[in-house]
This record gives C-alpha cells, sequence and structure tokens, in this order.
C-alpha cells in the first residue's frame, strides 16, 4: 500500500518545509498554513517520493522529509509516471489533481549545489486540492476514480 510519510509546511517561499503531525488541505487553495497555498496557482500542493529522497541519500547529501520544499513526501507511488489530470485520494477525504510534474529550477538550491543534482525539478509533481480534509502521515494514497 502507497502511502504518505510526512506532511510539511513552511511559512515562506525558497525554504525547506518542516514536518508537522497534520495539515488541512482546503479545496482549490493547498495546505492552510502554507507558503505556496494560492487559489490562482496551480501547484497548491507539492509531492515528492521517499525513494527520491533516498537517491539523493546515496550521493552522500544528509535529507529528510520537506528538505526539497514537498508538502507530502510518499513512498510506495511512482508519482513521476502519473499523467498530468490524474486524481489521488489521499488519507479519508482528500482528492488531489496532478498539474504539474518536475519544475524549472532557476536558481539551482543548495542541493544542487552541494552535489551537482537535485531530484525536485524531475521528479517532485505538482497538484490542485480537488476535495479538501486532513492529511497526516501513515495516511494512503492511490489512484482515484473519482
Amino acid at each position: 500500500m502507497a502511502k504518505i510519510i510526512a506532511v510539511c509546511r513552511s511559512d515562506k517561499k525558497g525554504m525547506k518545509k518542516t514536518p508537522v503531525p497534520e495539515g488541512r488541505f482546503r479545496k482549490q487553495y493547498g495546505m492552510v498554513g502554507d507558503a505556496h497555498a494560492d487559489e490562482k496557482w496551480h501547484r497548491q500542493v507539492s509531492l515528492l517520493a521517499q525513494e527520491s529522497v533516498d537517491k539523493m541519500r546515496k550521493l552522500g547529501v544528509d535529507v529528510g522529509p520537506g528538505d526539497f520544499a514537498e508538502n507530502l513526501t510518499t513512498e510506495g507511488i511512482e508519482l513521476v509516471t502519473l499523467p498530468i489530470g490524474t486524481r489521488l485520494s489521499v488519507g479519508k477525504d482528500v482528492v488531489l489533481e496532478v498539474s504539474q510534474i518536475g519544475k524549472e529550477c532557476h536558481t539551482h538550491c543548495a542541493i544542487f549545489q552541494q552535489v551537482g543534482t537535485c531530484v525536485m525539478p524531475t521528479e517532485g509533481i505538482f497538484a490542485r486540492v480537488i476535495k479538501g480534509g486532513s492529511i497526516k502521515a501513515g495516511d494512503s494514497i492511490q489512484i482515484s476514480g473519482e
């Protein structure tokens, strides 16, 4: 079963995110209290697989959930293979819709500067919130029929 490893937030854009016990996700907005949440923005929620984080660890970088500024760290689902428009059911209530795969990294983050590569631009995905609710570590994540 694919699951959420961590839920993370930050007060400012361009910062690492800090794991929190639970996040509230609001329809067409994002994670309440996170700097990237916005009604006029298609990248309301960011997701990165733990498997991608582990790739960076193998390169000698001491990283964990939230260090790539992702809201949701997942395990057991190949995020980067999901087409735009795919809906994901997370936990009991939340439905996300994949809106972007990867992103351009204009400034090369500290991780890139340290090792010459970073997984977020190629393996991170972004989503809009279709149905709100709460998400916490341990919640399931799966492709939805909704």
